[in-house]
C-alpha cells in the first residue's frame, strides 16, 4: 500500500475509532451485513452435495473443567484441535445469511461458542473499536442480550498515532475466553479483571448476562495503559491475550509481555512466572499431561506446582526468521499449539525461507519432524493448525495483513496443506496440497463429515471481493464445494475463525458482523 493510501485508511480508521466513542450508529435496527459490489456478477454456488466420510482418529477427550468438545472455544476444545465430532454443512441446498452487529461500524464476532442448556450462542464481538459479549439466536442471529466490555488501549494508542496496527495485532481483550460445564464464559478483559459469566432470562422473559464471579488481577501485572486522558503513559501496560482451565480446576492466563499465570477458583489465589524477553500472541492448549504455550521464541510444556505455580517442564526454541512476514501479527510462531492424542504437540515457525509444520512429543519435547510448507519465500500463518488423529492441516496467509490494507479484488498468496504423522511415530509426510486461497480464517475440520472448511477469495481483475465458505475433502484435497456468503470489505473476515454448530451450520465472524452457511431440508 502506498503512503498515500495507507494515509487514507488510516484516517477512515480514525472516523471508525471516533464514532464508537461517540457510539455512532448503536441504536440502528438489525439487519443483513450489506454486499458491496459485484454480487450478481460471481456465482453464489460451485460444487455439489458431500458423502460423509470420516477421518480417521481417537475422539479428543473432555477436559472436566471446560464445555463440551467442540462448543466451547475459538479451538473448539481443550486441546485446540479446531475440529468438531458432528457434521457441518454438506453442500446439500445451502443457504447463507448474515446479520449486522453494530449499526454501521465494524461488528465482527470473532470467537463463537455454543451453550449446551439455552442452545443460543455466546459470541465476542467488536462494536466499532470495543469489544461485547453477545447472546445471540443461532438460527436467526439476532441478538437476545449483550454485555459492553472495557475498550482495549491500543485503541487510544492507534486513534492518537495513526497506527492502526495496533489495534490489528492485539489480541487481548477477550477473544480468547471459554465456556466451562456450566456454560458460563470465562473471560479477562482490557481492565485486567477475570470474570465469569452466566447468562439467564429474567422475570420479564428477556436474557440477560450476570458477573457470578470476578478476580481483579490489576494487583498482578502492569497496567499502565493508554487512556483518553492519558494516550502515552510511561509505565508498562500488560494486558491478558487468553485463558483457559488446565485438568485439576485452575484457571491459566498469559499476557502479551510473557507472563503465564494461574488462578484458583476456589480460594482466588494467584501465582505467575515470566518468560523474559519474550512474547504471547496467541492462546494455549491444556491436556491431561500438562499446558502447551508458544511464545515468540520457542514452545513449551509447563504443569502447575503443589501452589499453583506454573512450572516449565521443557523448552523447545524454533526457529523464528528474521522478522514478521505479511500474513503474521508478530514475529515468531502464528499458532496455538495442537495436542493430537496423548503423544504429540504441534506449531509452525517462522523460518525465512519457508515455513516448517513441526511435531514434538509431548512428554520429553524430542521433535518428531520438520516438515517445510508452501512456495520459497512465501509462507506464513497466524492461525492454529487443525489437528486429528496423526492428521495437520495448515493454510497459508502470506500476504494478508488486515481488512484495511487487503485491496479491492485483492487476495493472498494462498495454499492449503494436510501433513500426517508416520504410524511409527519417526517422521511425517506432506498426504497433499491445496491452492485454495483462505486468507486469514482458522480452518475446521469436521469429523464425522470429512471436510475441511475454509474462508476464501480469489484475486479478480474486475475488484470484486467475493467471500465463499469452502470445504475441501480431507482425504483427497479436492474442493467439494464453495457457497457465497457476500461481496466486499463487509464479508472480509480479518481473521476470525470459521466455526461449526451442533446443528450443521457454519458461522464465519465477517468485519460487519455474523456470517452463516446451513444446508436446507
Amino acid at each position: 500500500m502506498s503512503r498515500i493510501r495507507r494515509h487514507v485508511a488510516a484516517a477512515a480508521a480514525a472516523g471508525t475509532v471516533l464514532a464508537a466513542v461517540l457510539g455512532t450508529g448503536a441504536g440502528a435496527a438489525a439487519a443483513p451485513v450489506p454486499d458491496g459490489p459485484g454480487r450478481g456478477w460471481v456465482p453464489a454456488f460451485t460444487g455439489g452435495p458431500h458423502t460423509p466420510r470420516p477421518l480417521p482418529g481417537e475422539p479428543v477427550p473432555a477436559n472436566p473443567y471446560q464445555g463440551a468438545v467442540g462448543l466451547s472455544s475459538m479451538h473448539a476444545d481443550s486441546h485446540a484441535s479446531d475440529t468438531y465430532p458432528f457434521h457441518g454443512p454438506l453442500g446439500k441446498r445451502p443457504e447463507a445469511r448474515s446479520e449486522a452487529k453494530a449499526g454501521g461500524l465494524p461488528g465482527l464476532c470473532s470467537t463463537v461458542t455454543f451453550a449446551r442448556k439455552s442452545g443460543l450462542i455466546v459470541a465476542q464481538c467488536t462494536r466499532g473499536a470495543t469489544f461485547t459479549l453477545r447472546l445471540i439466536d443461532p438460527g436467526t442471529l439476532r441478538d437476545l442480550a449483550a454485555y459492553e466490555l472495557p475498550p482495549r488501549s491500543s485503541t487510544v494508542t492507534a486513534a492518537v498515532s495513526l497506527d492502526f496496527d495496533k489495534i490489528l495485532t492485539d489480541t487481548s481483550g477477550g477473544a480468547y475466553y471459554y465456556l466451562d460445564p456450566q456454560d458460563r464464559a470465562v473471560l479477562a478483559d482490557s481492565a485486567f479483571h477475570l470474570r465469569r459469566f452466566a447468562h439467564e432470562k429474567g422475570p420479564d422473559g428477556k436474557w440477560r448476562f450476570t458477573v457470578t464471579d470476578d478476580w481483579d488481577l490489576s494487583g498482578h501485572l502492569p497496567h499502565d495503559c493508554a487512556t483518553w486522558t492519558d494516550p502515552w503513559p510511561k509505565g508498562e501496560c500488560d494486558p491478558i491475550t487468553a485463558v483457559g482451565p488446565d485438568w485439576g480446576g485452575l484457571i491459566w492466563w498469559i499476557t502479551r509481555n510473557g507472563r503465564i499465570g494461574t488462578v484458583n477458583p476456589e480460594n482466588g489465589a494467584v501465582r505467575q512466572i515470566r518468560l523474559p524477553g519474550e512474547g504471547i500472541q496467541n492462546s494455549f492448549a491444556a491436556g491431561a499431561d500438562g499446558v502447551s504455550i508458544v511464545s515468540d521464541h520457542a514452545l513449551y510444556k509447563l504443569r502447575a506446582g503443589a501452589d499453583g505455580t506454573p512450572e516449565i517442564r521443557w523448552r523447545k526454541a524454533y526457529d523464528r526468521g528474521s522478522g514478521r512476514k505479511p500474513g503474521q501479527i508478530d514475529q515468531g510462531s502464528g499458532t496455538t499449539p495442537t495436542l493430537l492424542g496423548t503423544e504429540y504437540v504441534a506449531i509452525t515457525d517462522n523460518a525465512d525461507d519457508r515455513m516448517n509444520v513441526l511435531v514434538h512429543r509431548r512428554e520429553d519435547g524430542s521433535r518428531v519432524c520438520q516438515v517445510p510448507v508452501f512456495g520459497s519465500g512465501a509462507s506464513a500463518t497466524d492461525n492454529s493448525l487443525v489437528g486429528y488423529g496423526r492428521s495437520l492441516f495448515v493454510e497459508n496467509n502470506y500476504g494478508y495483513r488486515n481488512f484495511f490494507e487487503l485491496p479491492p479484488g485483492g487476495s493472498s498468496v494462498g495454499g492449503v496443506s494436510r501433513i500426517d504423522i508416520d504410524a511409527d511415530g519417526q517422521g511425517c509426510r506432506t498426504v497433499w496440497e491445496s491452492k485454495e486461497r483462505s486468507l486469514s480464517a482458522v480452518p475446521k475440520v469436521s469429523v464425522t463429515a470429512g471436510l475441511l472448511y475454509l474462508y476464501t477469495k480469489e484475486p479478480r481483475r474486475d475488484l470484486i471481493d467475493a467471500w465463499y465458505l469452502t470445504a475441501v475433502d480431507v482425504h483427497t484435497g479436492r474442493t467439494v464445494y464453495k457457497v457465497l456468503t457476500g461481496t466486499g470489505k463487509w464479508f472480509d473476515n480479518n481473521w476470525a475463525p470459521v466455526t461449526l454448530g451442533p446443528d450443521g451450520t457454519a458461522y464465519v465472524g465477517v468485519v460487519g458482523g455474523l456470517a452463516a452457511v446451513r444446508d436446507r431440508p
